[in-house]
């Protein structure tokens, strides 16, 4: 059994091209024991976003606060609320933004998949990390 508070896991800024506003806490990864599946904690500042991307792993998705939005390959957007789920499926575009004047969190989970560590995503080219660093791969 392993047990983490939030305020244990270290933020870090998601730097990656396409992202703005955005910091992670890889709460549970590889580095913890997992081995097939990790949560992480996504916080973002008004106005904040993930770029427009796709990777190998599904994402589940659960809205703590603030106002999420998600973007579809099309840019259709749809808007979320905190207690709202969102499940996106392996290779879908998606792209998710705060919509609100206030911060927006979220609990980001995904498989990790041969090649991965829970905090970067593996993409056709190989691991994709959203921030400098965060790949222990």
């Amino acid at each position: 059994m392993r047990s983490k508070h939030e305020n244990e896991v270290p933020k870090v800024l998601v730097d990656k091209e396409g992202f703005r506003g955005m910091t992670a806490q890889y709460a549970l990864t590889r580095d913890d024991g997992c081995p097939n599946y990790a949560t992480r904690l996504m916080t973002f500042q008004p106005g904040g976003h993930t770029s427009l991307h796709a990777h190998r792993e599904e994402h589940e998705f659960y809205f703590l606060e603030g106002t999420p939005v998600f973007v579809d390959h099309q840019g259709r957007e749809t808007e979320l609320a905190p207690g709202d789920f969102l499940y996106v499926e392996p290779d879908e575009p998606h792209q998710i933004k705060n919509g609100g004047e206030t911060v927006m969190r979220m609990i980001c989970t995904i498989p990790i998949l041969p090649g991965g560590d829970g905090k970067c995503t593996v993409g056709a080219a190989g691991p994709q990390c959203q921030a400098k660093g965060a790949c222990s791969n």
